[in-house]
């Protein structure tokens, strides 16, 4: 839902395609992520036609991780979907802003304009909405 929100965004307001830059500085923050991991971790060099893949990964594979984590979270709690939903939303945006900043690919969230902040914003809280009646409806099953 979340990816699918930033798509239609993106498209609204006729942002240039980011999975395709012509260098690293401009590729999506997920793929500057998972090039720094694989580069440095794992020895194994990446390209630019990397991109797409190591920023869907990335996206993709944290998403799961936290979602996971409300799974069991939710399991123990069972707290009403939306509100529950607002919250980790809130709550995985604020840590991005946590963890970002000191690999210097975020700035501190100061620096930024609070419209784009909002944006941020607003894609985490339909992940987490659309996260927490995603759990609610499989414990109806």
């Amino acid at each position: 839902a979340m990816t699918a929100y930033q798509t239609a965004v993106a498209k609204a307001r006729g942002s240039g395609d980011t999975t395709h830059p012509r260098r690293w500085a401009d590729a999506p923050v997920p793929a500057q992520l998972a090039k720094r991991f694989s580069e440095g971790v794992l020895d194994h060099r990446v390209t630019l036609k990397d991109v797409p893949k190591l920023t869907y990964g990335v996206h993709f594979g944290y998403g799961t991780f936290w979602g996971g984590l409300y799974g069991l979270a939710q399991g123990s709690v069972h707290a009403p979907a939306v509100p529950h939903g607002l919250g980790f939303g809130t709550t995985v945006w604020g840590l991005s802003y946590v963890a970002l900043p000191p690999t210097g690919l975020y700035e501190p969230p100061w620096r930024y304009p609070w419209q784009e902040l909002a944006l941020d914003l607003s894609y985490h809280l339909v992940y987490g909405v659309a996260t927490a009646g995603a759990y609610r409806a499989l414990e109806k099953l």
